[in-house]
Order: structure tokens, then sequence, then C-alpha cells
């Protein structure tokens, strides 16, 4: 009668058994459709469904397999003398246990969900240090890396390309003369009636002798630096040619302000006055090429109403005026410190332009292409009135 009731009992569970095993794999369809739909809150929900019915399987495989060797042998009193199975514990009540005791009890099926990991206690007998035992950047540096720009960015600096303030001369050859007239100083005299006519002043004329230099490199680029490369090579070389061009004439220009009448040692603002109101001819168009140690000291000056001398102008090319003129900078490399020339640049400086090139061409000895450029030109001061190369030392600048 009772080896009757278990195999009953038997069937219900088998039927529970295989009803959980359906339940769980539409309930797991389920959750996949909520997460492709986006339904994280019913994904969640069908999961711990899910989570229960696993529970709930492992628990009545448990109770089958005690049932089942109950009917083995001896029936319910197990005459048979097997020994009877203590009853499993649930994976609920193993993770609950898990918890409460910290990690010191463990049990062998415990394992995470879908991964082949068994949770381990901590061992306190031998402590970890996480500052010494644990994972840093510096072990993993294998398998990682760094985050590299491959753009350049440009550094930021003013260069005020002065050749476009001089005198240019188209030069044909590689030196001349260029004549200048000079302003008449002569006078007419007074004439009678019928007398012949007196002798004019000739026309004088100043001849500038110019001769041309040729500044020339060049710079080969192999051409899988050209094909590799994640920007444009070639124009970021040919860019800075184009500075290198810049900074030969400036250099050049600004030796030839060096060789003006200097006036050293100008202490005041008056002074500077002075070489505009008197030193200057009125018909010269002035303007300041300052040095930037210069430019600092210039605009710190006030007038007596305490506003600064250095204004604001959009007339101005640079954006800047000084008592009115002017201002362009220069870095205290190519001027000079505390240097600025102060007069008619462009009646002051002769530019004579033979030649400006850059080319580019390959090289059949080499795997790659040669960047060259070519500067061919002459400066020659023109009028030696026209400036002054000042040097400004103010002893105590105006409060």
């Amino acid at each position: 009668m009772e080896e009757f009731m278990f195999e009953e009992k038997i069937k219900e569970i088998k039927a529970t058994i295989a009803s959980l095993n359906q339940a769980i794999a539409t309930k797991t369809a389920e959750v996949k459709n909520a997460l492709e739909s986006d339904d994280l809150e019913t994904a969640r929900s069908i999961k711990a469904e899910v989570e229960q019915a696993k529970a709930d399987l492992v628990e009545a495989e448990n109770d089958l397999k005690l049932y089942e060797a109950s009917i083995e042998k001896g029936g319910a009193e197990n005459t048979g003398g097997k020994e009877v199975p203590q009853e499993t514990k649930t994976y609920r009540e193993s993770v609950n246990e898990f918890i409460r005791s910290k990690g010191t009890v463990t049990n062998e099926a415990l394992r995470f969900e879908g991964k082949d990991e068994v949770l381990i206690p901590l061992n306190q007998t031998t402590p970890i240090d996480p500052k010494t035992d644990g994972v840093k950047k510096t072990d993993v540096k294998p398998v990682s890396s760094e985050e590299i720009l491959y753009t350049p960015a440009r550094e930021v600096k003013t260069v005020v390309d002065l050749k476009q303030f001089t005198s240019i001369h188209p030069a044909k050859k590689a030196s001349g003369k260029w004549p200048v007239l000079q302003c008449a100083t002569e006078k007419m005299v007074s004439v009678e009636e019928l007398e012949k006519n007196p002798k004019l002043a000739k026309p004088k004329f100043k001849d500038v002798e110019w001769k041309v230099e040729t500044y020339r490199g060049a710079i080969p680029l192999s051409q899988e630096s050209i094909d590799d490369a994640d920007v444009d090579l070639v124009g970021i070389v040919a860019e800075t040619i184009g500075q290198m061009k810049v900074n030969t004439t400036n250099d050049a220009i600004a030796k030839v302000l060096k060789t003006f009448e200097p006036k050293a040692d100008v202490k005041t603002l008056d002074e500077i006055k002075k070489i505009l109101n008197v030193d200057l001819d009125p018909a010269y168009n002035v303007s300041f090429i300052v040095s930037q140690s210069f430019y600092q000291s210039m605009d710190t000056l006030k007038d007596e109403n305490g506003r600064y001398l250095l204004q604001d102008s959009i007339t101005s090319v640079t954006g800047k005026v000084f008592l009115g003129k002017p201002v362009f900078v220069l870095a205290d490399e190519v001027l000079g410190k505390n240097k600025a020339f102060v007069g008619d640049f462009k009646r002051g400086v002769l530019f004579a332009d033979r030649k400006d090139l850059g080319l580019r061409w390959v090289d059949n000895d080499i795997y790659g292409q040669y960047l060259q450029a070519v500067l061919r030109f002459g400066v020659a001061k023109v009028d030696d009135k026209a400036g002054y190369y000042v040097t400004f030392t103010p002893e105590q600048l105006p409060s």
C-alpha cells in the first residue's frame, strides 16, 4: 500500500518537473523578447519568475530522488538497509547561507548564473592586500593602449609679414640700382621783364643699390610616410616651409631697420613725441615697428587723464594705434629687447623680390618626394631720414 502511494507521488513529482522545465523554457524566451523590445522592467520581472522556477525544479528533483530511493529497497522502513540520503539544500538556501555567513560557508553547487565560476570564501588566514595583490594599470599594460590623436594642433604664435609694408621691386636681375628722386631744396628767383630765364637746379637722384641673395633648402619625404599618415603630411610640411619663408624675410628686413640712426636711451613719452613731431618730416607716413618688450612698456603709458595711449582702431592694419600711428609687434629675438623702428616703413626699406618658389618633385633614386623652397631677394635702406632705431627704457612708468 505504501509503495503504491510512493509511486503515485513520484508520478506527480515527475509531472511537476516536466511542467517546470516547460515553464523555464517559455519564460526564458519571453525574457529575450522583452530585451529585444527594450522593455527592461518586464524582462526583470520574468527573469525573477525563471529564477523561482529553477529553484522549485531543484527542490522537486531532490524530492523525486528521495521517493525513488525509498521504494528501491525496503520501502519506507528501509528494510533493505540502504542509507537514506539527507535532504539536499535548495539553490536559494545555499545562496542565503553564503550571504549570511559572509562567505565562510559555501556549497560546491553554488555558482554564478551563466558562468562557470565557483564562489569561494575569503581565506581569513591569508588576507588579501588590495594595494599589493590587486590588478593595476601596469599589470594590464600588455593588453591596454593609450589614446593617440593624429591631427596636430597648431602652436599659437603671431607673426607679422613685414615684406608687405616695404617698397617691393620685382627684380629681373641679380643686382641693380633703384633711383630715388630727392626732395628739391632750391628756390626760384624773381626776374625782370624780358630778361633771360635763369637756370633751374637739376633734379637730384639717389641710387639705392640692391643685391639679391639666394635662400633655399629641401626636405625629403618617404612615400611610405606620405601614404600611411592619417593627415595631409605634404600639406603640413608645406605650411611649415611657408612659415620659414616669413621668418627669413623678416630677419633680413629687421637687419636693415637696425641700420637707421639710433635714438638710444629714450626714457619718457615726451621724447617719443619729439621724434614724431620734430625729428621726422611731417610728410612721412609714420608707424611703430616694435619688439614685444617695447610693446609692453608702450601698453602701460597713460595720458594726464589716466587713459591708456595704446588704443584699438578699426582703421589700423594691426588693430592698434599709439599716438595715432599703427603699431606692429615682432619678437624680441628679431628686433631686440626694448627696440623699435619709428618712421615711414615703405619709404625707408626696399625689398627687391627676385623669385619665390615652392617646388615638389619625385626622386627616382628613392621611393619618396622632395619639397624645396627657394627665395631670392635683397633688402636695402632707401631713405636715411625715414625713421629711427629707438631704444625705450623708461625709468618709471607713469601711474
